[in-house]
């Protein structure tokens, strides 16, 4: 079964789970990794996972999850599928002494998501979660300024992603709460908090404020030509859009907000703002899914006098980087293991539960 400890040189054998967008970029990521074979691959559908299986020369494919973890010498699996199959697919692979990278978020729930960090931490294997967008080159540039102290001490950020026809497939398991565990705020939502927490310098959540409106969704409408409500085998039951309001310690705010459909320009926006005691910053991305950098804007003083600046920033790598750095992971050996236990994606999944509790019974949510 799997390696105690993958030395540089040794080949990783790998299989990736799911083989829809994600799942591709899983595959495309390992194959551009020297020493790495992609050996398995598993998906439900029969003419794309034999595409899939040609494409990449993977010498096995499998319809069920369950066969594929399996096969002998595999040493780790990438788990890109519904949420609500994470935890139970993470938790099976764990048990079998894999390393697992998963999708975001990752899980249904934080309940869901200590399960699979405690199965790690059992196993003694690498979790890790895909968090692409902190892997943005802007994002990143954006990390360097901020830790430089050049804005001193941030005290007030504001970020969103906001669609105005981004409903993902309408009325599918995106939008069935027992399926996806919530709206934007759980699908794109939970990368502004990632990337946002990531920039203050991981400042610990001490309570939400949140609320939740469903409004375009259930009438069919913020999804796109492909997937409409005529054809939909889930009803809509999630939020279409959200917002939250984030204490965090030191005094600081972080206000989220993160919206699927919403009557706003047509093109996505991402962006980030954040207010500090030496200066200020803008990131903002307008149509955030074909725009691969940001334009970022720094604001500050020098001797009195505005000395504004802009970041150059080159693209990301996006999900190349994280699997390369789950490589990285398990290449380091068992003294670097214990570091990367999912523990982070838990701390996220953790935030949205309250931002949920919040929006639900309408009060604010100490964590």
């Amino acid at each position: 079964m799997s390696i105690q400890q993958q030395a540089p040189s040794a080949t990783l054998k790998v299989g990736v789970v799911g083989i829809g967008w994600a799942g591709q970029q899983h595959l495309k990521a390992y194959s551009n990794i020297d020493g790495v074979e992609i050996v398995a691959v598993a998906g439900m559908e029969a003419d794309l996972l034999a595409q899939m299986k040609d494409e990449y020369s993977i010498p096995h494919a499998f319809a069920r999850w369950e066969d594929m973890i399996e096969l002998e010498d595999l040493d780790a699996v990438s788990v890109a599928v519904p949420t609500f199959l994470h935890a139970p697919i993470a938790i099976a692979s764990l048990e079998r002494g894999l390393h697992v990278l998963s999708e975001k978020p990752i899980a249904r729930n934080a309940v869901e998501g200590q399960a699979m960090v405690d199965a790690a931490r059992k196993a003694g294997r690498v979790l890790d979660v895909a968090f692409n967008h902190r892997r943005r080159g802007d994002i990143q540039a954006l990390k360097e300024v901020i830790d430089a102290g050049t804005l001193g001490r941030p005290y007030y950020a504001k970020a969103s992603w906001l669609r105005r026809q981004g409903i993902p497939m309408l009325g599918s398991w995106f939008t069935n709460p027992e399926l996806a565990g919530g709206g934007p705020l759980a699908d794109i939502g939970v990368h502004v908090l990632d990337y946002s927490l990531h920039l203050l310098g991981e400042p610990k959540v001490l309570a939400v404020s949140a609320s939740t409106h469903s409004e375009l969704g259930p009438r069919g409408l913020g999804g796109n030509a492909r997937y409409t409500a005529s054809n939909s085998s889930h009803k809509f039951e999630v939020e279409d859009f959200a917002s939250a309001f984030i204490r965090l310690e030191g005094g600081g705010t972080l206000i989220l907000e993160a919206g699927w459909a919403t009557y706003r320009d047509e093109r996505d926006l991402m962006d980030f703002t954040v207010y500090g005691t030496d200066g200020g910053a803008d990131l903002r991305s307008v149509g955030a899914s074909e725009n691969p950098v940001a334009d970022v804007h720094v604001f500050t003083e020098k001797d009195g006098e505005n000395a504004d600046f802009e970041v150059v920033a080159e693209p990301g790598r996006a999900h190349q980087a994280v699997v390369d750095d789950f490589v990285a992971a398990i290449r380091g050996g068992e003294t670097v293991w214990g570091s990367h236990d999912g523990s982070l994606a838990l701390s996220r999944a953790l935030v949205l539960d309250a931002c949920y509790k919040s929006a639900l019974e309408q009060r604010e949510v100490v964590l």
